[in-house]
């Protein structure tokens, strides 16, 4: 059984999470904090003894974002899944909890009478089952094979064939990248290392809800020097502007007279993911660029491995996924080189040069 630290200033979602955890099974709540100071002495007294942390961001003596700068400091090795209100506040000190170290997050109902939804417990559990490396419920939309940080590295078939690289020329170029748990620290390592001119657009698809991606976009411009957005519906997908897609919709990438533009909808999730991965490249498929440009992060899951196979058969697409070690879960970069449509398979820290070099950028 994985025991888990709650740390939360509220009685109430203190009780009513607890109960969550303990209708599985594999997990019980070991010890309770009220605030971050609390949970910070009972890290420091028996960090071993927590197999993941549940916690608040808002709480008096110590907050989440103060508990987690100490638990880095502390170099407390324990997966940390924060529950985050969905307010511009909560938002922004989310992303930055994220780019902190905490492993995920799980959206808070707006008010207790939603808090013991189906939907806020299936969130917290799947969350618990990637940070304390248990396999996910059997038959949900993330049950494919994955590797969480410090699992036993995948054995590649030997039969996959990495294609030969081929040059960008001088058409028009497209970046799509996908990502989802770990998403956001990885973004950190990729997006600032790029020149503000990278010889074509770019599109971000990072697994959040509606009101995170506008925060996350900022946190991103705030340390890098290409311009990066929030996509809105409608919006030219020009050359040297890094689009993030927007939480809560669907984003497709459609031509009209020789132009690229961004369709924004309110298309049911698939696979429980708005946005998804898959449905972005599905709509390149058979698009008039002459080279794609395809990079797969840390994530839960396969989505983009279905829509990327899908692209490879009408464009010319070149594939660059995240390595096992660098990764917070080796789930969808790895279902995307198992398959053997990766070009390369890099860690995190050279996947904004080989992006530049696959744009053809000098």
């Amino acid at each position: 059984m994985k025991n888990i630290l709650l740390v939360d200033d509220s009685a109430l979602l203190r009780r009513v999470i607890s109960d969550i955890i303990h209708t599985d099974g594999r997990f019980q709540v070991k010890d309770i904090a009220r605030d971050g100071l609390e949970g910070l002495d009972k890290l420091l007294k028996n960090g071993s003894g927590y197999d993941a942390v549940i916690l608040d961001i808002n709480m008096p003596k110590m907050n989440g974002l103060e508990l987690l700068a100490e638990i880095g400091r502390e170099k407390i090795k324990v997966p940390v899944i924060m529950v985050s209100t969905l307010v511009k506040e909560g938002a922004a000190e989310t992303i930055k909890a994220l780019e902190l170290g905490a492993f995920d997050f799980v959206l808070k109902p707006d008010n207790y009478a939603k808090v013991r939804e189906e939907d806020f417990k299936n969130n917290l559990i799947k969350s618990l089952e990637a940070a304390v490396k248990l396999p996910v419920a059997k038959g949900s939309a993330d049950s494919q094979p994955e590797r969480v940080v410090g699992a036993k590295s995948y054995i590649y078939p030997k039969k996959l064939i990495y294609p030969q690289r081929t040059g960008a020329g001088n058409g028009r170029v497209l970046v799509a990248l996908a990502c989802s748990t770990g998403g956001p620290k990885a973004l950190q390592a990729v997006i600032p290392k790029l020149p503000n001119k990278i010889g074509g657009g770019m599109i971000i698809v990072q697994h959040m809800p509606e009101g995170f991606t506008k925060s996350l976009a900022d946190r991103l411009q705030d340390s890098s020097v290409i311009s990066i957005k929030e996509a809105n519906d409608g919006d030219m997908v020009a050359d040297n502007q890094v689009y993030v897609a927007k939480g809560g919709y669907q984003l497709r990438v459609k031509e009209q007279s020789g132009e690229s533009f961004i369709s924004l909808e309110k298309d049911p999730p698939r696979g429980g993911l708005r946005p998804c991965a898959d449905i972005m490249y599905e709509s390149l498929v058979g698009s008039s660029y002459d080279k794609i440009v395809c990079v797969v992060l840390t994530g839960m899951g396969a989505d983009a491995t279905a829509g990327i196979r899908q692209l490879k058969e009408t464009n010319n697409v070149y594939v660059i996924a995240q390595d096992e070690p660098t990764c917070t879960v080796y789930g969808m970069p790895r279902m995307v080189a198992e398959a053997g449509l990766a070009d390369e398979v890099l860690p995190l820290d050279q996947i904004a040069d080989a992006i530049v070099k696959a744009t053809g950028v000098h």
